[in-house]
């Protein structure tokens, strides 16, 4: 199956059946691991979507960016942020990542199973250049594997995967590909890894992750 990721495909997700339980996941726990011990500044959640993470972020006392193409994504990540009390430190944006430029450059850019309309290295290219010196760009996607089908499925409720439960093979990748695009002298890995991990999706059954997980710091 052959999938846009272009606005009229996401509204669509946003509007339908699955979207609370979309909206009502927790945090990325990649994300928690990797930065939690980080000291506070300024972060873009690429791709935000119900603001599961962006949210989180504000809690540890972050200034967080959300930008989302689907309007319907970003008034449900508004509503989870007043609830946590930290309407005041997110900024929702609606906003076409395959063309949109933020105005700054953020000590933090991070992204979650995202996907704009554009190839999907394009876009990690696209939000690292968004790090500000000295900042972290950190990058959790799906997995580019060759196990299809049966028991391995990669639903994790963000509304985007084939018939066999897998993501489509436009929006998968390896570790090695993100790091090929990062220049060394620009750059340094922290993070490069492929993971397996199992979870409760929105309809309450247990799926298999396969995720990409990578964290760069940018040299000053």
């Amino acid at each position: 199956m052959t999938h846009s990721f272009d606005k009229k495909y996401w509204d669509e997700i946003w509007h339908g059946d699955r979207a609370t339980a979309m909206a009502a996941g927790t945090p990325n726990p990649h994300l928690t691991h990797e930065v939690a011990g980080l000291t506070p500044g300024t972060a873009l959640d690429a791709g935000c979507g119900g603001g599961t993470e962006a949210v989180w972020l504000a809690t540890r006392g972050w200034q967080v960016t959300g930008a989302d193409i689907a309007a319907e994504a970003l008034a449900r990540a508004a509503d989870r942020a007043a609830q946590a009390g930290v309407a005041d430190q997110v900024r929702w944006v609606e906003a076409d990542l395959s063309t949109w430029e933020p105005e700054t450059r953020y000590d933090l850019v991070t992204t979650h199973y995202a996907h704009p309309a554009i190839p999907q290295l394009d876009f990690y290219r696209r939000i690292a250049d968004w790090v500000a010196p000295g900042g972290m760009l950190f990058i959790v996607g799906h997995l580019h594997h060759d196990h299809h089908g049966g028991a391995a499925s990669h639903d994790a409720g963000h509304g985007h995967h084939d018939t066999d439960g897998q993501p489509p093979e436009s929006a998968s990748v390896r570790a090695a590909d993100i790091t090929a695009q990062l220049d060394p002298t620009e750059w340094e890995i922290w993070t490069a890894r492929e993971t397996h991990r199992s979870m409760t999706g929105p309809d309450g059954r247990d799926v298999q992750l396969h995720d990409v997980v990578v964290a760069a710091g940018r040299r000053r």
